[in-house]
């Protein structure tokens, strides 16, 4: 079984653990009390490269990744270091997350947060706007063509944004064929968590105008982000390089400068 397989079906494992202790309908009658969302899409499109900020406990491939952090120290350092958006990664299996990290971050801090998981069903998108969640991440890679279809419309349904995460072009296709509105690039391989930032000035001249396109993975240095803002890319989303920082907020100012921004698909 390959990695995506294995989380796959450790969030199927979780979806049906929760829901017998909490079934559907409850989560329904709950999301009456959902206060108001905050404009994930929009936090990505302001002028210059928009940064995305991530509270990640671990990963499969690197282990613990900062020992002790708390979240409210976390994002309220990449709050004031000038993150546009935070995601909060909530698989526990393999990154040692949980919806009770989703639920502080919101509470700590006023920037828009994405929901990042490895979604399968509709009852995690329940789970993540009544957390807190402004918006959610739908992995093709993870998704039949239905369910891909189903998890977005459902999202929509919910007020949550959705970043459609691909990493080839058979799944950029597949992406757009929802109208997906935010196309995440990732530029690790999810079977080997290989590395490889060109994935994303190879997919990106395919994105038509109008879709906001948001880097993923293997991103830690300015120049780096001046790069990716050349070619047209919207938002970029850092997880590890600014968890392992001595100085979370100096690290996520140092990224941030202000550029001036493209915002179109460009060749290089």
């Amino acid at each position: 079984m390959g990695m995506i397989e294995q989380l796959v079906e450790g969030a199927r494992a979780g979806v049906a653990r929760r829901s017998a202790e909490a079934p559907l309908e409850q989560l329904r009658a709950d999301l009456g009390d959902r206060g108001d969302g905050r404009p994930f899409s929009e936090a990505l499109t302001r002028p210059g490269l928009s940064l995305i900020a991530e509270f990640k406990r671990r990963s499969p491939s690197a282990g613990e990744i900062r020992p002790g952090a708390t979240v409210d120290q976390i994002v309220a350092a990449y709050e004031s270091g000038g993150a546009a958006a935070l995601s909060v990664l909530t698989d526990e299996p393999h990154f040692g997350g949980g919806l009770a990290d989703l639920r502080a971050a919101r509470e700590a801090c006023e920037l828009p947060i994405l929901q990042k998981d490895f979604v399968v069903d509709p009852y995690q998108l329940y789970e993540a706007a009544l957390s807190g969640a402004d918006a959610a991440l739908l992995i093709v890679a993870a998704l039949d063509d239905e369910r891909l279809s189903e998890l977005h419309a459902a999202a929509d349904e919910l007020d949550l944004d959705v970043i459609v995460e691909v990493h080839s072009e058979p799944e950029l296709e597949r992406a757009l064929a929802v109208d997906a509105a935010v196309i995440g690039i990732n530029n690790r391989n999810l079977d080997d968590f290989t590395v490889d930032v060109a994935r994303t000035r190879e997919l990106i001249t395919d994105v038509p105008a109008g879709a906001t396109v948001v880097a993923e993975s293997g991103i830690s240095e300015r120049s780096t982000l001046e790069q990716l803002e050349e070619i047209g890319v919207d938002a970029v989303l850092i997880g590890e390089a600014l968890m392992r920082a001595e100085d979370p907020e100096a690290k996520v100012r140092e990224l941030t400068a202000d550029e001036e921004s493209t915002r179109e698909h460009l060749l290089p």
